[in-house]
């Protein structure tokens, strides 16, 4: 359904360091970069699907409340060293790693970039 997210950063060289380990676990890796974005995707997708950007209008970038950008992770571990990298790397937690009551396998770890966007990485799986 969804083709690609962006989301918005005022210091793309931050923004780096902190998606390049955050998103690592995830299985999804830097592959396009300039001055004004990055570009993240899975080994096996031919095009980025997230994207770290600056604002087009050149603007200040802001956070969205109610906004949060939901990753897949292929296992519980992926999910809990999301969250360790994206802590060690600047990341503030809102939420540790565990199971939520969305349903029974609904494991999940949430955590705000250092520009504030609130990311989530999520495993359905029973482990």
């Amino acid at each position: 359904m969804l083709l690609y997210v962006t989301i918005g950063s005022n210091d793309l060289s931050r923004a780096q360091y902190f998606y390049d380990a955050a998103l690592a676990p995830l299985g999804l890796k830097r592959r396009k970069q300039d001055d004004v974005e990055i570009g993240y995707a899975a080994e096996s997708d031919s095009r980025c699907r997230l994207w770290v950007v600056t604002p087009h209008d050149r603007n200040a970038a802001t956070i969205g409340n109610g906004s949060m950008v939901a990753l897949e992770a292929e296992s519980r571990a992926a999910v809990d060293a999301f969250h360790r990298a994206a802590l060690a790397h600047g990341g503030i937690d809102e939420g540790a790693p565990g199971l939520r009551p969305f349903h029974a396998h609904f494991y999940a770890a949430y955590v705000r970039d250092p520009d504030g966007n609130k990311l989530s990485a999520v495993c359905e799986r029973p482990e």
